[in-house]
């Protein structure tokens, strides 16, 4: 069993954090097998994904000009190995369309610009866009489960280092156990016997999961203060650790 103490980002927030890094994500149309997704991009209430191009689920938005409803489902897992990866699973409910294909490349570029994902150039080339215009959405965590409606998800950011938290994460627990060290004596007494991993890192805190006998812990110690950039969350990172001069992220 996991439990969490929390201090955190709105569940808005999250999902649209998750949805950048995206490493797992399926569709699914009643009636029909689900259908792999590998880019969930969110504009205000709509996602945009890619999927296969001879997928059940490209035949039967073709053949529904009022759309289907549809649920996509995310999966946020850890940047490195743990005894449990997944950090929360995400639901996105609404109404599926199909996206005329004379206007997939130019959406593809505009998302891009923002949401830089490989499998983007995975469009005309065996991937295809469809839009899910979402009427709520679901996340759950360790700490349990929220709904999220569209207008605020709509009016949600990502966390502005969503695309680099892998690496640091992995770097903080490859190559500094001495840090991991000095913030695991912040933790709660009765979690500090358990094996403690980096689990993520966001501008408002650090996670840690805390894999014990009995089960796991999620715990976030926080910064003083929300960070803005890079320099913020380097010495934020080392307020809490107690050290000064470390090299807490990678170059």
């Amino acid at each position: 069993m996991t439990h969490a103490v929390t201090a955190r980002p709105s569940d808005a927030e999250l999902i649209q954090t998750a949805c950048r890094r995206v490493a797992a994500a399926t569709l699914a149309i009643e009636g029909t097998e689900t259908t792999s997704v590998n880019v969930v991009h969110l504009f205000e209430s709509q996602a945009f994904v890619l999927v296969p191009t001879d997928s059940d689920a490209m035949v039967l938005t073709a053949d529904s000009p009022d759309g289907l409803q549809a649920m996509i489902e995310v999966t946020d897992c850890a940047p490195i190995d743990l005894r449990e990866r997944v950090r929360s699973l995400i639901w996105l409910n609404g109404n599926l369309h199909a996206v005329p294909g004379n206007l997939e490349r130019d959406l593809a570029v505009e998302i891009a610009t923002e949401h830089p994902d490989d499998g983007l150039l995975d469009l005309g080339h065996g991937s295809s866009m469809l839009r899910l215009q979402i009427d709520s959405a679901v996340i759950a965590t360790s700490s349990g489960a929220a709904a999220v409606t569209a207008p605020d998800l709509a009016g949600a950011e990502p966390d502005p280092f969503w695309e680099y938290e892998g690496d640091w994460i992995a770097h903080l627990d490859a190559d500094h156990a001495d840090v991991i060290g000095q913030l695991a004596r912040k933790l709660p007494r009765e979690l500090r016997n358990g094996r403690v991993r980096p689990l993520g890192l966001d501008r408002f805190g650090i996670r840690f999961r805390i894999e014990g006998p009995a089960g796991d812990s999620d715990v976030r110690l926080p910064f003083p203060r929300p960070v803005a950039d890079v320099r913020e969350l380097s010495l934020a990172l080392r307020g809490l650790a107690g050290c000064p001069f470390m090299n807490s992220l990678p170059d």
